[in-house]
Order: C-alpha cells, then sequence, then structure tokens
C-alpha cells in the first residue's frame, strides 16, 4: 500500500478492520476527521457547544462551566470509507495503519 500513497492525490480508504490498539485507532478517527464534510459538521457543533450546551454557573465564588462531551460523526468500524486528498504530513500517519485500511483512487 505505501506504493499506492502519492501526496498530492485524493484517495478513498476503506476499514478492512479494527486495530488492536487504541493508538492505531485514534489515527485512523483523525485520518477520517480530516475530511471537509466532516470537519464542517465538528466546526458547527462545537458552536452549538459553545452556544448552548455548556451550562455556566457560580461555584465556589467563580465562574464554572461544565462543558458537553464533542460528539464523534465518524468512528473507526469495519467497512467505514473515507476520502482524502493525502498530503505530505499525512503520509507517515496513514503508512502506520496501512495494514488496516484497502486504498482506491477517488
Amino acid at each position: 500500500m505505501s506504493t499506492d500513497i502519492t501526496p498530492n492525490s485524493t484517495l478513498t480508504f476503506t476499514v478492512k478492520a479494527v486495530p488492536p490498539t487504541t493508538a492505531k485507532v485514534k489515527t485512523i478517527q483523525r485520518l477520517m476527521w480530516m475530511q471537509p464534510d466532516v470537519t464542517k459538521g465538528m466546526r458547527m457543533l462545537q458552536r452549538r457547544r459553545r452556544q448552548t450546551d455548556n451550562i455556566t454557573y457560580v461555584r465556589a465564588g467563580r465562574p464554572w462551566t461544565n462543558r458537553k462531551r464533542a460528539t464523534r460523526l465518524q468512528r473507526c468500524e469495519a467497512g467505514q470509507e473515507f476520502t482524502l486528498k493525502v498530503t505530505p504530513q499525512i503520509v507517515n500517519d496513514l503508512k502506520s495503519v496501512s495494514q488496516w485500511l484497502d486504498v482506491r483512487s477517488a
């Protein structure tokens, strides 16, 4: 797979299997979050949390904010697909999780 990945190309990745370590799962999730539509959705949810979902009140004489956890729009599960424009910065991340991903051109 490492020979198929070239920077400045758009590729579609499919998760073959869930990696056994949480570090690899998080790497795949971070790569999934780089999709333009997912980043737009995450930005909208971030704005919504900031404006309405976080609860601020006085605790021990100081303002205290209970923050809502961020919503995960993509999960690392077998069969999930994501399309990325491969940049030189993410090639090493793709190579580290390549055995759990199928790659094809978009």
